[in-house]
């Protein structure tokens, strides 16, 4: 099964602190977790339904992601 899903960079900022890097390292299909002050930087592999519901409860100011590509296709 060659399904191909889509990989996302995020960019988060939130008012105060943003969640805890390893609560959203442990999100299903997030990786390369980086936290600047009250920006988390991230990559989204797939589904963005996990990592939103990780960010419940969080004050967030703007949510911006740029399509990186593909993974399990062909090149």
């Amino acid at each position: 099964m060659s399904e191909s899903l889509a990989l996302q960079r995020v960019e988060v900022r939130f008012v105060g602190g943003p969640p805890h890097a390893d609560r959203i390292a442990r999100v299903s299909g997030v990786t390369d977790v980086e936290i600047d002050g009250s920006v988390l930087r991230c990559q989204v592999h797939g589904s963005f339904q996990p990592f939103l519901e990780a960010l419940y409860g969080y004050e967030v100011v703007t949510l911006t992601s740029m399509l990186q590509g593909s993974q399990g296709g062909a090149p």
